[in-house]
């Protein structure tokens, strides 16, 4: 750590960064250890999907809400609650038996997570507050971020190797009780005196129109998407979504302050955010499978093969840095974005290659991770710079929001996306079985379980793997394209005037 913390200043950041590395490998290295959850607790394929959506969407639908809870009741008060709470959660899956049990106290350990990633950076923000103590902070709090969310993968898929899933989610109990101890002597109580209410009409309507469209769409087959009871699911989620645009229109202290998109910066950075997660992110929940059921490759090998997914997200944010001061965040986040997609495009051809491995995926693989080195930290900085100081949180949020909702719903439609590639392929090699045994069939080949039937033999799982990949990876290639285009649009959308001008001093 920087030589110019204090004593206190470093037990404080220790703290924090201990708290986002917690945070971050409960996102990256729980899809390492899908198919050993899909084998073990004999989860399906649209319950891995819930394991991941459960967190994801639970962290979203707190993130406002902590915000406005810590600044009326205390900063550290609710952070300690909030990491308290992570621990005991974290125990909780570690113990859990079943995989419906498992998806409850993911969504806990995901309420907990939002608490926690919102606290800790107000808890930043507050320590440290100006000069370079302040950038030496936020640096090392970027590092562990990156190295949370950059190594998970290899950190799921060893510690199932070497010690058992579980141990995954336990040893973020003795995680928490250190970083419990850290903020209980180091950080100093703050408040906004300012705060005096929460928006429950939005954070209630927000989280039911996410909850629901994810619902739809990974329940969505075998309701029927046009049947009442899909269209009913779809239609809640409608509701919910116009009666949030409401409640956010006449709540004295909304969640989301919609004015902040007529700035141009704002707006096409949170399109650059949300396209990183309709992208890269929920991707990575479901490369793993590609690596051990499509390539034969065991946990260890394939947490190492997705080094090359991750690693660049690493080493590429310095220097998007300088590029963003050089070039402007109005072209550097498009072409960011655009990278990501050119990765996708890459990763497709090399996955239907003639002899698939991971030298085939390895290019595409690079360019993607470089591409989100690139775009990730010039679309933070510019969500919290283009809006005045006293914004800046909220703005922070907004950013968040936008990407765990993304994510959470990319999970579902990538999902779907690829169970819908497995099924087309199988159906036409196997014209003669039935409809639905054919799509019971994709659903357990799309989860990277084993099936045994006298047609499915080796060369058909792996084409039909490849195929639904494939799909997936061209969603997530021209999706990215299209958003690159769409934030490039915003960012140049029209003149900045000299209002917009002064909130980014």
């Amino acid at each position: 750590m920087s030589t110019e913390l204090s004593r206190r200043g470093a037990v404080v950041l220790s703290a924090v960064c201990l708290a986002c590395l917690m945070f971050g490998l409960e996102i990256s290295s729980i899809p390492a250890i899908l198919p050993t959850l899909e084998r073990v607790l004999h989860a399906d394929f649209k319950q891995l999907q819930w394991i991941m959506n459960a967190y994801t969407i639970a962290v979203t639908t707190v993130l406002m809400a902590v915000g406005a809870v810590a600044d009326r009741f205390g900063r550290k008060r609710v952070f300690l609650v909030a990491i308290a709470a992570f621990g005991l959660t974290s125990l909780a899956c570690g113990v859990a038996r079943d995989v419906e049990t498992l998806i409850v106290a993911r969504f806990l350990q995901g309420m907990s997570g939002g608490a926690l990633l919102i606290c800790q950076i107000a808890v930043l923000s507050h320590e440290f507050q100006g000069g370079k103590v302040r950038a030496a902070a936020w640096g090392w709090w970027g590092v562990i971020f990156g190295i949370g969310l950059g190594f998970g993968p290899i950190i799921g898929g060893a510690v199932v190797a070497t010690l058992s899933w579980e141990w995954v989610f336990l040893v973020h109990v003795l995680f928490a009780a250190i970083a419990f101890v850290l903020a209980l002597g180091g950080v100093h109580e703050s408040r906004d005196p300012k705060a005096s209410s929460l928006d429950v009409a939005g954070i209630v309507t927000m989280s039911v129109a996410v909850f629901c469209l994810a619902f739809y769409i990974t329940q969505g087959p075998d309701l029927g998407f046009a049947s009442p009871k899909g269209l009913a699911i779809l239609g809640v989620s409608v509701a919910s979504l116009i009666g949030f645009l409401v409640a956010e229109k006449v709540s004295r202290r909304p969640m989301f302050d919609f004015s902040v998109f007529r700035i141009p910066a704002f707006s096409g950075a949170i399109v650059g955010s949300s396209a990183m997660n309709l992208s890269y992110w929920p991707f990575m929940i479901y490369l793993p499978i590609w690596f051990q059921a499509g390539l034969g490759y065991d946990s260890v090998s394939a947490g190492l093969a997705l080094l090359a997914y991750t690693l660049p997200t690493l080493v590429m944010p310095p220097f998007a840095e300088r590029l963003s001061l050089r070039y402007q965040p109005g072209r550097i986040i498009p072409a960011g974005l655009f990278t990501i997609g050119a990765g996708f495009m890459l990763m497709k051809f090399g996955s239907a290659a003639a002899h698939a491995d991971w030298t085939t995926m390895l290019p595409g693989c690079l360019i993607a991770g470089i591409g989100l080195g690139i775009t990730n930290t010039p679309v933070t900085n510019t969500t919290t710079g283009s809006v005045s100081s006293d914004r800046a949180g909220m703005a922070s949020g907004i950013d968040m929001s936008a990407r765990m909702v993304s994510l959470a719903l990319n999970i579902a439609l990538m999902g779907f996306i690829l169970a819908s590639g497995v099924l087309a392929h199988l159906k036409s090699v196997l014209p003669g079985l039935d409809g639905a045994q054919l799509r019971l069939m994709a659903e357990r080949i799309a989860a990277g379980e084993t099936v045994s039937a006298p047609e499915l033999t080796g060369p058909v799982v792996h084409q039909a793997l490849a195929s639904g990949f494939g799909w997936v990876m061209l969603y997530g290639g021209i999706g990215v394209w299209i958003m690159a285009a769409i934030s490039f649009a915003l960012f140049n959308a029209r003149p900045v005037r000299q209002a917009e001008v002064q909130c980014t001093k």
